[in-house]
């Protein structure tokens, strides 16, 4: 997946803005976003601070880590579940 070029704190700044009165075509002109991007961030981010968006995506980060973990030691179960079966 790409990085974004924008930090936390630019797209809680950006998503700030969508909740003020600033119309929310003006946000995306400004920003230089897309419409579907500012949704997306709002559905992901909606409500979080920049310290919290840091978390969160650490907190992603991990948890996919470990399911790659976990989905490596099934395999190896399964593996070995196919060996035993054999020699019996």
């Amino acid at each position: 997946m790409k990085a974004s070029k924008y930090t936390e704190v630019q797209k809680a700044f950006i998503l700030r803005q969508g909740e003020e009165d600033t119309p929310v075509a003006d946000i995306f002109r400004k920003a230089g976003i897309s419409q579907a991007t500012y949704f997306s961030w709002k559905k992901r981010y909606g409500g979080l601070l920049p310290d919290e968006m840091c978390c969160l995506k650490a907190l992603e980060d991990e948890n996919s880590r470990l399911k790659k973990i976990v989905a490596d030691l099934t395999l190896d179960r399964e593996m070995l579940r196919d060996v035993i079966r054999r020699n019996l």
